[in-house]
């Protein structure tokens, strides 16, 4: 089939890579977000997917917005069987869902009905998930609601970040939608329905839900940080100071210490929380660089009784 591939980040890339080694299918074409400003001098720069086909000499096309009537028509033009997508984002609207006779087919980060949004895998992470997975879906108007033509199923280990599960899942799920392009080429592959029930939400993380609370038992604490690493990134405040924790392991012995007060040993930071203690490991200072929590309560030097948390 004649595809054009849509995606942005660098997650999109290895089913990019899936396709283009398929050997089934022509990429005709590269749909992605515009350069953006990045790092200190805010230089515009391309996305991962725009520079990934960029090497592989593929046209790429970077529209405002999918309605823009230039973009429109260029998609007319190149006429593609299918659309695959892996995390494009922006809205597709339905003038371009019908140029493609076998519309846009969707690689998304759950097992659907579950965590439909942009947020899939820090949810799952959030809500304790043990098994997840992705699924390959037609694209309709609603929100990831469309029938599923596969999905493949991941463990979720109990150390995950949302950063390292991403990355399995993405490697995971480009062999999914190579192999869905290959049955809806072949007519052997038709899309099912979404059951009514399990549906679950997921959207995009804000800053305010990666602020740990400290009442919370310690499990929640380690799956808010596992769930928002690498980002939005998990805070708290100390001294006034927004402080990112990195990574945390649970003390399910230690049960002395008030939610958010801290206790430093030689080489251990421990916090209070909800239940049990949790100790931290990583964490990162404002406008400093990731340290090992040790150093850093070496460095502060902090007095009893002092906690993380509103000012603390």
């Amino acid at each position: 089939m004649k595809l054009v591939f849509a995606g942005t980040p660098e997650v999109a890339v290895p089913a990019l890579d899936a396709l283009l080694d398929s050997g089934r299918h022509e990429v005709a074409a590269v749909v992605t977000r515009p350069d953006a400003p990045a790092g200190r001098g805010r230089r515009l720069i391309a996305s991962p997917v725009a520079e990934r086909a960029a090497e592989a000499g593929i046209e790429v096309l970077k529209p405002a917005t999918p309605r823009d009537e230039k973009f429109l028509a260029r998609l007319r033009e190149i006429a593609p069987d299918c659309c695959p997508v892996v995390a494009y984002g922006a809205l597709l609207p339905r003038v371009a869902l019908d140029v493609p006779a076998h519309g846009w087919v969707n690689l998304h980060f759950s097992l659907l009905p579950a965590w439909r949004g942009a947020a899939p895998v820090q949810h799952a992470l959030m809500a304790g998930d043990q098994i997840t997975g992705a699924s390959t879906f037609l694209i309709e108007e609603g929100l990831d609601s469309g029938p599923v033509y596969g999905t493949v199923t991941e463990e979720v280990r109990p150390t995950d970040t949302s950063g390292d599960l991403l990355t399995r899942l993405a490697l995971a799920g480009s062999g999914l939608l190579a192999a869905t392009m290959d049955g809806i080429e072949d007519g052997t592959l038709t899309a099912v329905r979404q059951p009514a029930e399990g549906v679950s939400l997921a959207p995009k993380l804000t800053v305010e839900d990666a602020r740990v609370d400290w009442s919370a038992p310690a499990l929640r604490v380690d799956r808010v940080v596992r769930g928002c690493t690498p980002a939005p990134g998990a805070w708290t405040l100390f001294r006034g100071e927004r402080l990112k924790l990195i990574s945390v392991r649970p003390l399910p012995d230690r049960e002395d210490l008030a939610p958010g007060e801290l206790a430093v040993a030689k080489n251990e930071v421990a916090v209070g929380s909800g239940s049990h203690a949790v100790e931290l490991v990583w964490i990162q200072p404002q406008g400093k660089k990731p340290m090992r929590a040790a150093d850093w309560a070496r460095g502060v030097r902090i007095e009893a009784g002092e906690r993380l948390g509103d000012g603390g």
